[in-house]
């Protein structure tokens, strides 16, 4: 996915910059990058660096000294090498993208049938950050050229551009991709996500609407459009990405997930010893369970937080299975014996749970219970960068369907239906498959109860298929 930061100030910027991007760091692992602008100069200073063997920190620390100026932008992704500097009739420009582009192929053929030319390459391949870059300058201006990305582009796109003229930040048409806006003393920022503020003493100003975009600068906002009336918001954002203190729409992450698991627990019948939380994202849903069922919450697993990244990163499916069973450590003491409830995000390959399932019987569980935050998953995501569903078929669920159908696309709405025959026979396939005592997942009525916003303005594509272009 990625997430991404920028910041004007009446001082120079560049400590906030740093901090502020570092603080997506959750949201990516691939490539990191950072520029600023120093207005008494005129100088624009951009740095890139691969993050796949290190952190964001290590890489930039020794040089920030080379950064000057009162305004930047920064990101960390799993896509391109960002941020690209541009010059042209809108002037000089460097650019961010959380993106996701379908139709790259038709995009690119069109523009180099326009004579125009892609310099930066990304694995061999046209940079989508650049080519935003190219549909933006097809505009008489920042606004035209932006809503020229919107109109054009199949998937979602959010961006920032660090111009001579301050920061503009343009949200997905749709909305599927947050920007939350921050104020302090002296300078405003605009960051994926709102955890990037507390520890630099911002405080939430606003949260960009679907296709508004809005000028930054170190005294105030100035709004150049205005969002559009529809949203479909990734709701997939709270039950893992999102970090536990950010908020999105006004909806703190944490308080998502308490309240999902506090609905469920209240429901469950499954007689369990304690409700444990499989760390990071699931802790959040356990407390709630824990609460909701009367039952102790415990720590029966601990992630090894120094060195091991969430398993879905790795680009090769040896390195996700290592990271997947390697980052958790077992605690024998509060396993045996005992029939353990164990809270999850989200089951998308199943590469975790079958490692971390024999992990807890080896340890001497009695009883394992698996609960999972949300819906089955059961469409790879075409809106956002989610790189654990490149395809259906990286999915649990469609390799079931796939067995029990012969066709791994037949009666998807069935399987995506709580209740039905088919959707009690997938779960309890995965349930077989994994050993576990019981399995359920989270009604799609109750994550949407949860995250406390209108269907209608969520994205649920990943558990129903629905969702707009």
């Amino acid at each position: 996915m990625g997430g991404f930061f920028g910041t004007v100030s009446k001082a120079s910027c560049v400590a906030d910059l740093f901090y502020g991007t570092d603080y997506n760091s959750h949201l990516g692992t691939r490539r990191g990058g950072m520029a600023t602008y120093d207005a008494e100069n005129k100088q624009f200073t951009r740095s890139i660096h691969n993050l796949e063997s290190t952190y964001f920190r290590t890489k930039f620390e020794d040089e920030l000294g080379k950064f000057i100026g009162n305004s930047g932008i920064g990101i960390i992704s799993d896509t391109d090498a960002q941020p690209i500097i541009i010059n042209s009739h809108l002037g000089r420009f460097a650019i961010v993208t959380v993106a996701k582009i379908q139709n790259m192929d038709e995009l690119e053929a069109e523009l180099l049938s326009q004579n125009m030319h892609f310099a930066e390459l990304s694995s061999g391949k046209t940079n989508q950050t650049e080519l935003v870059a190219l549909l933006i300058i097809q505009g008489k201006n920042f606004v035209e050229g932006i809503e020229n990305v919107y109109n054009r582009i199949k998937g979602s796109c959010s961006m920032l551009l660090l111009t001579e003229g301050g920061i503009i930040a343009a949200r997905d048409k749709w909305g599927r991709t947050p920007i939350v806006i921050g104020r302090k003393d002296g300078a405003y920022a605009a960051s994926s996500e709102s955890n990037s503020f507390p520890n630099l003493d911002y405080e939430i100003d606003s949260y960009l609407g679907p296709g508004e975009i809005v000028r930054l600068h170190a005294d105030g906002v100035e709004q150049l459009r205005r969002p559009n009336e529809k949203m479909q918001i990734c709701s997939f954002l709270w039950v893992y990405y999102g970090f536990p203190t950010s908020c999105y729409e006004g909806r703190n992450v944490e308080e998502v997930r308490f309240l999902s698991g506090l609905k469920m627990g209240q429901t469950d019948t499954s007689e369990v010893d304690c409700a444990c939380g499989i760390p990071d994202s699931g802790v959040g849903m356990a407390l709630g369970y824990a609460e909701g069922k009367g039952v102790p919450y415990h720590r029966a697993i601990a992630k090894y937080t120094p060195t091991w990244p969430r398993s879905f990163t790795p680009s090769r499916q040896e390195l996700r299975n290592l990271v997947a069973k390697m980052k958790l450590i077992p605690n024998r003491a509060m396993l045996q014996g005992k029939r353990l409830l164990f809270c999850d995000d989200s089951i998308v390959r199943g590469t975790q749970l079958r490692d971390n399932v024999k992990v807890l019987y080896d340890c001497g569980a009695k009883e394992v219970h698996i609960r999972i935050a949300c819906p089955p998953l059961i469409y790879a995501c075409p809106f956002i960068g989610f790189t654990a569903s490149r395809s259906n078929l990286e999915l649990i669920t469609r390799r079931i369907i796939k067995e029990l159908e012969g066709d791994e696309n037949k009666n998807l709405e069935k399987y995506a239906t709580t209740g039905s025959p088919e959707y009690e026979k997938m779960v309890d396939v995965i349930r077989q498959r994994f050993g576990l005592d019981s399995l359920k997942f989270n009604t799609l009525e109750t994550l949407v109860e949860s995250i406390g916003l209108p269907k209608c303005k969520l994205c649920t594509h990943c558990f129903d298929g629905t969702g707009c272009f």
